[in-house]
């Protein structure tokens, strides 16, 4: 088995509060990310496919082609854009970085077998600074 993973970029603003909470409980759970005038990040992620390698081209998956499907269905849809008001796939949902992944592994699960017949997706780390990250193994 053969692990490959395409590193992408994007930057996106957000605000974690729960419209349930007071005020003060919210500033006092997400501190300064419950900023009433949101925050920004500039995300780093990480997608890993697995599989064998193809005979005869070498690849597990078509990095171009990877990469072009990661910018059209994920990249596209959330760079320069406000995760909370801007991005239907979390309209509803906390718009923390563990639900943006999830559902970034729901688009890309749907969508890999677009650009491959037998590589399959196992990881995706999204990094929101370089000290805080998650990985989702689907």
């Amino acid at each position: 088995m053969v692990f490959l993973s395409r590193q992408e970029h994007f930057n996106a603003a957000h605000k974690l509060y729960n419209p349930n909470w007071s005020e003060e409980k919210n500033i006092e759970v997400f501190g300064p990310c419950a900023n009433a005038n949101w925050h920004g990040h500039n995300f780093e992620m990480i997608v890993t496919v697995k599989g064998e390698p193809d005979p005869d081209t070498g690849f597990v998956v078509d990095l171009k082609k990877l990469s072009i499907l990661i910018k059209k269905e994920i990249v596209d849809k959330v760079d320069h854009k406000n995760l909370n008001l801007d991005v239907d796939f979390m309209k509803g949902k906390m718009a923390s970085t563990e639900n943006l992944v999830i559902e970034f592994w729901k688009i890309l699960t749907n969508k890999l077998p677009t650009i491959t017949s037998s590589a399959q997706l196992h990881c995706i780390k999204l990094y929101e600074t370089p000290r805080n990250y998650v990985e989702y193994y689907g």
